[in-house]
């Protein structure tokens, strides 16, 4: 019994080892990378393991990149996939560049890579041109018509560009830019709309890939369709803003012509009553001038007689304005 229990944990112990010597040391890529004629040292696989780097993510593009003739080794791979690439997608690119007469070296890819470009993307691009359309750029003519374009930018990749230069967006914000000012100074809409490509023309002669990721092969002008009359809207705006501003005048002025009347007839009505009140004392005045002597009986006489005629002709004349009336009480004698 002793021994056959030393037999199976012996059996045990070597199973055990084969699968740890099978995870440290991937015999199937090592023979892989020798029948493609791409030689990788069975230590440079055990290495990989160490720095937790995946051996198959380096073994497979190596032998792809061999096949396609490329001068590359495992070092130059690994020290990319540490870095933090692509190494997949830049061998890619490196045989695509090659097929194609591109002019693209190792170095220059991993720096494509890593600037968080897809270099494969931008040699394909190279090769087989793309088409960005632009959204609706709104432009106004000077006779006040809106013109709505939109426009189809064929672009290629400039490879040597790629490390800092501008992407889409740049692209898109100047041919917008070049587009608004081509419209802003056709004297007419209808300018713009007979010869479209006098925009296409003339926004390409600017240069506008300068300082770039990509080369503008053609600008076409897909759609132009006609908008608002902005002209028209301003001019009816100012004519709003006119009327208010005339109407805020005019209520200033009268509301200055309302408190101005309120001001006199309030003065009105204090003279008014300034004059009941001298009306008032006048039959008092009478009476005082006939005690002291200052007045005759036949000139209160005369004096009513006087004021008996002018409402006569008050109540002819039809002004019913009241006459100022001697005290009702015989005047007094003189003594």
């Amino acid at each position: 019994m002793a021994t056959v229990f030393g037999s199976l944990f012996f059996l045990v112990l070597v199973i055990v080892g084969v699968v740890i010597f099978l995870h440290f040391v991937p015999v199937g890529l090592w023979i892989s990378a020798m029948a493609a004629g791409s030689h990788v040292a069975i230590f440079t696989l055990i290495g990989m393991r160490l720095r937790r780097v995946p051996p198959a993510q380096i073994v497979m593009p190596l032998i792809k990149a061999n096949k396609a003739g490329l001068e590359i080794n495992a070092n130059q791979l690994e020290a990319h996939f540490l870095a933090g690439g692509n190494v997949d997608r830049v061998i890619d690119a490196l045989i695509a560049a090659q097929r194609a007469e591109i002019r693209l070296t190792f170095e220059r890819a991993c720096a494509i890579d890593l600037a968080g470009r897809n270099v494969l993307e931008a040699v394909q691009m190279s090769v087989n041109p793309r088409v960005i359309e632009t959204p609706i750029v709104s432009a106004v003519a000077k006779n006040g018509i809106e013109l709505k374009v939109k426009a189809r930018v064929t672009v290629r990749a400039n490879i040597d560009r790629l490390v800092g230069g501008a992407g889409e967006a740049t692209i898109i914000a100047r041919v917008g830019e070049g587009i608004v000012t081509n419209v802003g100074s056709a004297p007419e809409h209808g300018v713009v709309l007979e010869n479209p490509d006098l925009i296409s023309r003339t926004v390409l002669q600017k240069g506008l890939d300068a300082g770039t990721a990509f080369e503008i092969l053609s600008i076409d002008i897909a759609d132009v369709d006609v908008g608002r009359n902005i002209g028209a809207e301003l001019m009816t705006d100012q004519a709003e803003a006119d009327k208010r501003i005339a109407q805020a005048k005019a209520e200033e002025r009268r509301a200055m012509a309302v408190a101005k009347e309120q001001e006199m007839r309030a003065y009105t009505q204090e003279m008014q009553a300034k004059v009941v009140e001298a009306q008032a004392q006048v039959p008092e005045a009478l009476a005082q001038a006939l005690r002291e002597g200052r007045l005759g009986v036949m000139d209160y006489y005369q004096m009513n007689n006087v004021i008996a005629d002018t409402e006569m002709r008050s109540s002819l004349a039809g002004t019913g304005q009241p006459a100022i009336k001697p005290p009702a009480s015989e005047p007094p004698k003189k003594g």
